[in-house]
């Protein structure tokens, strides 16, 4: 009949992809649409204030459990609960609980600008899963502090933007990278680090052709430390992005804590102190007490483990 749509389950009209998430269109019209969603466990995402106020987005879990976090308030939904903006003044967080899964109802069109921002930088992140297991998982795990970081500072819907896809993509270069420097079971030579170095400048170059092309300056500054030392170029202090700071923390805090081949992860509380000590030098010391403070909040760490570790 004329105007009735029937669809079918895993029938959709365009899908795709990302680290943790799917999107699927289901339906669109008059400007509306009706996406699938579905999130990992673990995942903290957000939802911020479009571009045009009158827009309505509706959000129904259709399985699994999600915290919305608001200062020192948690409230949790599950299967069957919902939630929505209309006229929202600033982002608001979820953390997923449980692998989840949304019917995401939205009075602008919405499913073209994610599929645009993801699918091409979703192709390098699927050839570097490939390449070294380590970099893909580390990167996802970047992502969720960075953007735990980011609530906790309470960044602009640019900066979290940028960030969010800055975060996950931060290694991308690496895919340049010979295997047996990025899987070698022991410390690297001198030589073989200045090759992997190379990374950052790698990452940027290749995300200019994209449309997240401005994302490119973080990727190519997050090692890049306040006292100049970094790489490559020395950036000292401010020169530095913010964003990039963000993800020379939360990357360096992954990297310590995660295991490799070649040794074991160190714990959370001696590696949340190393970065206290770098405090100053390398990151900036408001940056580091906000990500201790995330750390505890998320249960990684616990106060009175703080307080054994001598100053």
């Amino acid at each position: 009949m004329k105007g009735l749509y029937l669809g079918s389950n895993e029938k959709f009209l365009e899908k795709v992809i990302d680290s943790t998430s799917e999107f699927s269109l289901i339906a669109k019209g008059d400007g509306s649409e009706v996406i699938l969603q579905t999130i990992s466990e673990g995942k903290t995402f957000y939802v911020f204030p479009g571009d045009e106020p009158e827009t309505m987005e509706f959000f129904f879990i259709l399985d699994g459990e999600c915290v919305y976090e608001e200062k020192d308030t948690e409230i949790h939904l599950k299967t069957g609960d919902y939630f929505y903006i209309h006229h929202l003044e600033e982002a608001t967080y979820f953390k997923a609980l449980t692998n989840m899964k949304l019917i995401w109802f939205t009075t602008q069109p919405a499913f073209h600008f994610i599929s645009r921002s993801i699918d091409e930088l979703t192709k390098i992140v699927k050839q570097i899963e490939q390449k070294d297991k380590y970099t893909y998982q580390h990167s996802a795990r970047v992502q969720t502090y960075s953007i735990r970081l980011a609530k906790q500072l309470q960044l602009s819907k640019e900066k979290l933007e940028n960030l969010y896809f800055a975060s996950l993509f931060h290694d991308i270069g690496k895919i340049n990278a010979p295997e047996e420097i990025l899987n070698k079971p022991v410390k690297l030579t001198s030589a073989e680090m200045e090759v992997l170095k190379k990374h950052s400048a790698d990452g940027c170059e290749m995300v200019k052709s994209t449309y997240y092309s401005h994302i490119g300056e973080i990727i190519l500054q997050h090692h890049e430390r306040l006292d100049g030392s970094g790489y490559p170029n020395g950036l000292k202090g401010d020169q530095i992005l913010l964003e990039a700071q963000i993800i020379g923390i939360t990357d360096t805090y992954d990297a310590m804590t995660s295991d490799r081949v070649y040794r074991k992860g160190m714990d959370p509380v001696l590696a949340i102190t190393e970065l206290k000590k770098l405090s100053g030098r390398y990151y900036q010391p408001s940056l580091v007490d906000a990500f201790e403070k995330v750390l505890i909040m998320d249960g990684k760490l616990q106060v009175e483990d703080l307080k054994q570790v001598p100053s």
